[in-house]
């Protein structure tokens, strides 16, 4: 591994959530005081003593519950234990040691790692408090005394970590990776898709909608290519996200599109294309975003002659204002088309980043419109003098003109048109800035 990597791990509600993001320096993780809402295993890349390592947040270990979500939970965190090279074990010490933590222990225990005891909710950190001594019944003997909350001890608990990193960090130089955001609402599939990409249960996956609360980061490799998957929590409408947990997901799936490369908006095949999947969709087009459209549960649709190419034509119309993106038909739960979706992956993302040389585009652009001249207003017709890229991702173009009011919407779009017709940028926006004399306005291709 390229870094070391550090598990925190614990019953629920004993302040992980905390830990974690005040050791990542930014708010990660979900932190809320009812038990069992960091559900899947987050990840996060810091650094102390000039030592870079990546920290995993996980779900409250639950060693005797019989519910479903809880038991995936522990397979999650066991998960965490099994990647780890330091174990942060935290307990509550104004709780005192319960036998869940015992449980806990005992898993622990099987691990043979490193485990480091952070007695949490300690308001004065010095020498140990009485009460806290009951917790070498554990059997480890590494105890730190800490406040998350309070960020008291972290310093102490950081260096205690440092001390069992091995004595060289293999890192790696920065990787060409591909970062893919899967959104669209709850229940459609994101989580399916990303465990079947992963062959493994990666992320939990459950019936109920909104089982993923965090926006989750997964390393893959596909034919020697790095990509890393952010699986998201499902986006529901405003008016239907009463709890602060569902808002505080919905803030980071909207993060997870700001920091992706390609998005892939999944719409359920058996719903077929709804307003929410627009909107969602929509805000990928507005950040610029290479995006696909992936329908998902194609098993479950009856087909005939023509049913894809029909059900394409729809989805397209409910998406007009992103009709460049590619649909793809794919079927998470058994595969289908799945492996074939990185090689549509690699192409948008490549096209996001296409640049076209200031030469080549002024010939296009010329011949472009002596075939559709510009638009003209009182006698003054627009003339366009000149044509450069400004920068990707998404591909972004600079055209100077005589008169910027002169430009209308539709020749704009035109200009978009040919754009595509001549280079592709399949999968990716347009985005148009008009220059004229110092002035800018942008236009965005639809």
């Amino acid at each position: 591994m390229s870094k070391p990597i550090v598990a925190i791990v614990g019953r629920p509600n004993v302040g992980k959530s905390t830990l974690f993001n005040y050791i990542a320096g930014k708010r990660i993780s979900i932190v809320n005081d009812t038990p069992g809402i960091t559900r899947d295993r987050i990840y996060a890349d810091t650094e102390w003593r000039n030592r870079s390592f990546t920290i995993i947040d996980t779900g409250g270990i639950e060693p005797d519950s019989s519910e479903d979500i809880l038991k995936k939970m522990r397979m999650q965190a066991e998960i965490a234990i099994n990647t780890a090279d330091v174990i942060v074990f935290m307990v509550d010490y104004r709780a005192g040691l319960t036998a869940a933590d015992n449980e806990v222990a005992h898993i622990l225990r099987k691990a043979v790692k490193p485990v480091i005891v952070a007695v949490n909710k300690v308001d004065k950190i010095g020498e140990t408090p009485p009460g806290a001594y009951e917790f070498y019944n554990l059997g480890m003997e590494n105890l730190v005394m800490i406040s998350s909350t309070n960020a008291l001890g972290i310093g102490d608990l950081l260096d205690e970590i440092f001390s069992f990193f091995p004595e060289k960090d293999i890192e790696n130089e920065d990787e060409k990776v591909t970062r893919v955001a899967v959104i669209g609402k709850p229940n459609t599939g994101k989580s399916s898709l990303v465990n079947k990409v992963l062959k493994e249960e990666r992320v939990i996956v459950s019936n109920v909608p909104g089982t993923t609360r965090d926006a989750v980061d997964t390393y893959v490799e596909k034919n020697g290519k790095g990509y890393i998957f952010i699986d998201t929590a499902g986006l529901r409408k405003k008016n239907k996200i009463r709890e602060d947990i569902e808002h505080y997901s919905a803030v980071r799936s909207w993060a997870a599109v700001d920091r992706a490369d390609v998005c892939l908006i999944m719409i359920d095949a058996v719903d077929g294309a709804t307003e929410q999947d627009t909107k969602i969709g929509g805000y990928a087009h507005e950040q610029g975003k290479a995006s696909i459209l992936v329908v998902n549960k194609w098993d479950l649709v009856e087909k005939d002659t023509g049913t894809l190419e029909k059900y394409r034509r729809e989805i397209l119309e409910k998406f007009s204002f992103m009709s460049y993106a590619p649909v793809v038909f794919i079927s998470a739960k058994t595969g289908q088309r799945v492996d074939a979706l990185f090689e549509t992956i690699d192409n948008v993302d490549k096209q996001s980043r296409n640049r076209i040389t200031t030469g080549l585009l002024n010939d296009t652009i010329n011949e472009a419109t002596a075939i559709a001249q510009p638009p003209s207003d009182k006698g003054k017709r627009l003339k366009i003098l000149y044509i450069t890229q400004v920068s990707v991702k998404p591909p972004t173009f600079a055209v100077f003109v005589n008169n910027a009011d002169l430009m209308h919407f539709s020749y704009t779009r035109y200009l978009e048109n040919t754009l595509r017709q001549s280079f592709g940028f399949e999968g990716t926006p347009i985005r148009i800035l008009i220059r004229e004399k110092g002035v800018q306005k942008e236009m965005e291709g639809v």
